[in-house]
């Protein structure tokens, strides 16, 4: 059975330093993108070891959200209002790792590469990145793949290993946005059953704050710890739902309801 402390082990053993502990905090932002406001007072927290799930219509600022937290706006698009605060990496950038809805694993990097990236470009050495990420193949459901092309891997296998490499890399704030929007929908609930499963045996490594950007609604609460659901454009929270609390079920009926 994978551990946190495993996977913390090998992430630690890459991860720049001073990564993890700090977590996400979002105060009435508000954004605006070609004079249009996206986003209205939005406000958030998440905490270090925290999943939150944002959902609501598309359009309606969440990727735009992301990016912001990420320090990667579109053009055009402006901070009005508001606060961020997010965990800066030593070169004074946003201590992030952001994982796509595709998988963007490198044609021509094997299984083992396309993980180990996550930690070159954090500066291991290609060494140690390729140590590591042996660590977590197994943990990812890939031991036996390491030398496989993503061409022949399944979906399902693309997706963990992207998000394997994003673990790898060792930030304290992991940004995901719709991970597993470009799977079929048996995929998608293999993959969220499996991420749900294994969240709690520390797959995710130790510490890091996850924010989830996702249209499923069974996804966002069988993922997350709390959701936050956004308006249709500009996007407004219309209700925080705190899925520990109420249980899966009444949390899916809460969220459904808020987004009419």
């Amino acid at each position: 059975m994978t551990s946190s402390a495993d996977v913390r082990s090998d992430v630690e053993a890459v991860a720049p330093p001073g990564a993890r502990g700090s977590g996400v905090v979002v105060a009435g932002l508000t954004v605006s993108l070609g004079g249009r406001t996206v986003l209205d007072d939005v406000s958030l927290r998440v905490a270090p070891g925290g999943l939150t799930a944002v959902v609501g219509p598309s359009g309606c600022g969440k990727s735009t959200l992301l990016r912001v937290l990420g320090g990667l706006p579109v053009a055009g698009t402006e901070v009005v209002g508001g606060e961020v605060e997010v965990p800066l990496a030593q070169d004074g950038r946003p201590d992030v790792a952001w994982m796509p809805q595709g998988d963007s694993l490198l044609p021509w990097r094997r299984t083992l590469g396309n993980v180990a990236l996550g930690a070159q470009v954090g500066g291991a050495s290609r060494r140690d990145a390729a140590a590591a990420a042996r660590g977590l193949l197994g943990r990812f459901g890939l031991a036996g793949f390491e030398r496989s092309w993503p061409h022949e891997l399944s979906g399902g296998m693309r997706q963990r290993a992207a998000l394997a490499r994003t673990v790898l890399a060792g930030r304290r704030v992991l940004l995901l946005d719709e991970p597993f929007g470009a799977l079929d929908p048996l995929t998608r609930r293999d993959m969220n059953g499996w991420l749900a499963a294994h969240r709690a045996q520390g797959v995710l490594g130790d510490g890091a704050a996850v924010v989830l950007v996702t249209h499923d609604v069974d996804e966002a609460v069988a993922l997350a710890d709390h959701v936050v659901v956004l308006s249709s454009r500009p996007g407004r929270v219309v209700a925080r739902v705190e899925v520990g609390a109420l249980g899966r079920d009444a949390a899916r009926r809460v969220v459904l309801a808020s987004l009419g």
